[in-house]
């Protein structure tokens, strides 16, 4: 029975084939559900209901070994499938990490013919993202690091890294294609360390490119869990600098290999904070949950997890708009932060005539010291707000 919390098209959830479509499998043990082709994902996102859109990697959709007769079947089935439900292609990428010639890197490798041919995967790609009208493209170094420094220069590697980029950029201009590019970081795991392991490297990296304006990122929950770091502190740097182009919901225990919970079931006030950042911030991109159901789930339970996920979402977006209209929370903050015009003025930009009138003000020190900055009291309020206690 539908609620308000029951998704729509217009909350741009979306999922990946290798998301729903995932057989259970881990590095001890198989698969624990039938594999089901592209198509079928459609279907079964379809009997979720709600869902925006469908993502995929090239061999997601098009096994890297296929006919082109196969090829084709395999894409007059899946677009049937899309159009039966009136799900879109939302996000594009390569997979650059499974097949043995990217065991040590694709556009990191020390083997040119190696970079040369990442390249190609990644231009044939694009194309088949474009086809499709997908409007996002990931990228996920999943190989591009090193077990030792002894094998790479991570100088030369983030220079080949960066070639690359420019080079697709070029390529999308040049076939016309209006792709935004979404850096993914991941600090480890498949190789014992990357290149660009946050969030905050992708930042440091895209102003260094030839075509910024093209590039964002597309920060994971898991990935900077995994790294110790504060996920909401990583989405609001990306947020404020204008490069939040994508965004993967799921969860994660810190110091954890990679788990890729349902959003929200392991860290539930850090899942609130984030919702809250990106309604308040009015985030507008596709919301791709990066996730799968556990290995113990049948496809009935898949569906239930792909439906919690959003409603985990919906719900805290409900409560990101009581707490912001809670009394309470209102006069804490208002006690909290100290505004004024007048002094922040002083700051709001360099002159020389600001800069004396500050070196010629007092400040109190004991004074500011003993202002009462109550966050166990707004913490707390957070927590009743959470548990749905007034």
């Amino acid at each position: 029975m539908a609620d308000q919390f029951t998704p729509t098209p217009r909350d741009r959830f979306t999922f990946g084939l290798w998301t729903v479509g995932n057989l259970g499998r881990d590095p001890f043990g198989q698969a624990t559900r039938p594999g089901l082709t592209p198509a079928e994902v459609v279907d079964l996102l379809g009997e979720i209901g709600g869902v925006y859109g469908v993502n995929f990697h090239d061999n997601d959709l098009i096994p890297i070994d296929a006919t082109g007769a196969e090829a084709d079947q395999i894409k007059r089935d899946f677009a049937a499938g899309l159009k039966r439900h009136k799900i879109q292609v939302a996000m594009g990428t390569t997979n650059l990490f499974a097949d043995p010639a990217f065991k040590d890197g694709a556009f990191t490798s020390n083997d040119a013919e190696v970079r040369a041919y990442a390249v190609q995967k990644t231009m044939r790609g694009l194309d088949l993202a474009a086809e499709f009208g997908a409007r996002v493209f990931v990228f996920w170094g999943g190989r591009e690091g090193a077990e030792t420094d002894a094998a790479k220069d991570p100088f030369e590697a983030v220079a080949r890294f960066r070639a690359a980029l420019d080079f697709l950029c070029d390529y999308c201009l040049d076939r016309g294609y209006d792709f935004r590019f979404a850096l993914e970081a991941k600090p480890n795991e498949p190789r014992g360390h990357m290149y660009f392991p946050t969030t905050g490297h992708y930042l440091a990296l895209i102003p260094t490119l030839k075509h910024p304006d093209m590039v964002g990122v597309n920060p994971e929950v898991a990935h900077e869990h995994m790294a110790g770091l504060n996920f909401v502190h990583a989405v609001a740097a990306a947020l404020e600098a204008g490069k939040l182009f994508h965004i993967d919901l799921n969860d994660q225990e810190f110091g954890r290999y990679d788990q890729d919970f349902r959003f929200g079931s392991a860290n539930l006030k850090h899942a609130f904070f984030l919702v809250k950042l990106l309604e308040d911030h009015k985030y507008d991109g596709f919301k791709h949950f990066d996730s799968h159901a556990y290995r113990t789930s049948d496809r009935a339970d898949v569906i239930e997890f792909a439906r919690g996920s959003m409603r985990t979402y919906l719900i805290l977006k409900d409560k990101a708009r009581r707490w912001n209209s809670d009394g309470r929370v209102k006069a804490l903050l208002r006690k909290i932060n100290r505004t004024s015009k007048d002094i922040d003025g002083l700051t709001g930009g360099f002159t020389r005539a600001r800069a004396e009138t500050l070196l010629a003000m007092d400040f109190d020190r004991a004074r500011l010291a003993e202002r009462p900055l109550p966050y166990e009291e707004l913490d707390q309020r957070t927590m009743d707000i959470l548990m749905g206690v007034d």
